[in-house]
């Protein structure tokens, strides 16, 4: 049985989908005016793998993600670059689709855009101001934070103590907690209401974007542990508002990633972009390393950490190509998964997503694969069904070259022509298809 840590309850629950065999899941994505850093790139690969779990259990699944193209750091970008919202937003959403299936990760099933769902944000408005959930003024319009009973639910705030995040001088909302859902504003782009021209709060895109693609509760939802409050805790008060649910049934929260143990920022110079670590980096071995932390575990990122993980994976990646090539060789059959090994891998991606345990898993194979035992091409072929859902794509290009090299190699070894033997086993090793202690 599946358990998932709830952010809404703060304790593992059973997973129990709303709909038998189906599951709705909403992740928070991008607001797109820049390209994403490692940080940014966590939630993809984790939602991920989360994602291919679930199939792999034998749920349809419908993953959505959103763009957010309508916000103030967009607009101050475009006026930096002199280039339209439409276009900035164009150019580093294509970005962040490519970064994505970069670090191996699929794209969700739909990813809808902020731009795309105004009328329908204007009409959700409407609605709470017509039930009394939300006020207008001259600035725009707020929703009332003590209209609803359990507000802070999610991220455990006191509604009496809060007062993180006031922008709004206090004159111009009824009490200084109340949020913006819509911004009276002519500086960018902009749309008629009937407020005035302006465009909506960030905490209400979303929230009708989950209301517009799945029209009811969903099982999962899903983002950076950064976003719990105030994005996460206002998108439930608008929904209990109007739907009398919290949303999604399940809160899955993914720790942050620090650098040099501290938080990735611009300001500080410490930002590493995806695009820029994948100059020189295996994706499959980055991946490695996210996958290597609990995905509530905060990451303290260093140089060290990452040159480790392309060791690891490089010592996997040719322990596969080892084998592939040996299972060709010998023109042996398909082998089958390990039975044991898969209920190992089912009990730890059971008990909420423990993925070090899988890569302690895999590790272990690998060194069993490395003995050349009889159950080789079983173990090849479970590595393989588990790497799938995680999200590992080995490069594992094989031709006839290389095996007649590497037939060429062992036929020097069993002549004693060793420095024949030394010259193709480095032409071998160089290619990543033996390992040193071959």
């Amino acid at each position: 049985m599946l358990k998932v840590y709830n952010s809404l309850t703060n304790k593992k629950e059973d997973f129990v989908s709303i709909n038998k065999n189906h599951v709705n899941m909403y992740v928070c994505g991008p607001t797109v005016y820049g390209d994403i850093h490692i940080g940014n790139s966590r939630p993809i690969i984790f939602f991920d793998v989360v994602k291919n779990y679930l199939i792999y259990k034998g749920f349809t699944v419908k993953y959505v993600s959103n763009i957010t193209d309508i916000d103030d750091k967009i607009i101050q970008k475009a006026k930096e670059l002199n280039v339209s919202e439409e276009k900035l937003t164009k150019e580093y959403t294509k970005n962040y689709i490519d970064m994505s299936l970069r670090v191996n990760s699929e794209l969700p099933n739909l990813m809808p855009k902020a731009t795309e769902y105004v009328l329908e944000m204007i009409e959700y408005i409407k609605k709470l101001i017509a039930k009394g959930y939300a006020y207008a003024n001259d600035s725009g319009v707020y929703f009332r934070v003590q209209s609803v009973d359990d507000y802070g639910i999610l991220s455990n705030q006191n509604i009496d103590e809060l007062s993180e995040g006031v922008r709004i001088a206090l004159e111009e909302k009824e009490d200084p907690r109340d949020f913006s859902i819509w911004k009276n504003t002519t500086d960018g782009i902009s749309y008629n209401s009937p407020w005035g021209q302006g465009r909506p709060g960030w905490h209400t895109e979303c929230a009708v974007m989950n209301k517009e693609v799945f029209k009811e509760e969903i099982d999962i939802h899903g983002g950076g542990s950064d976003l719990k409050f105030p994005h996460h805790e206002n998108e439930i008060a608008q929904t209990k508002a109007l739907d009398d649910h919290h949303l999604a049934k399940y809160w899955l929260h993914v720790g942050r990633l620090d650098m040099d143990k501290e938080k990735m920022s611009k300001s500080l110079g410490n930002i590493i972009l995806v695009k820029d670590l994948l100059k020189d980096v295996d994706a499959n071995a980055f991946r490695l390393l996210m996958l290597s932390h609990h995905y509530r575990q905060r990451i303290n990122f260093t140089e060290e950490m990452m040159t480790q993980f392309i060791k690891e994976y490089d010592r996997i990646e040719r322990s596969l190509k080892k084998a592939y090539l040996i299972n060709v060789l010998n023109n042996k059959i398909k082998g089958k998964v390990v039975k044991d090994l898969i209920i190992r891998f089912e009990q730890y991606m059971d008990d909420d997503f423990n993925t070090p345990n899988v890569i302690s898993l895999i590790y272990e194979i690998v060194k069993d694969l490395n003995k050349n035992s009889n159950d080789q091409n079983d173990l090849y072929e479970t590595l393989l069904l588990i790497f799938s859902i995680m999200g590992i794509k080995p490069k594992i290009d094989y031709n006839e070259e290389v095996l007649k090299t590497y037939n060429q190699w062992l036929q020097a070894r069993e002549e004693k022509d060793y420095k024949t033997a030394d010259e193709l086993r480095a032409k071998l090793l160089e290619q990543g298809w033996i390992w040193w202690t071959v």
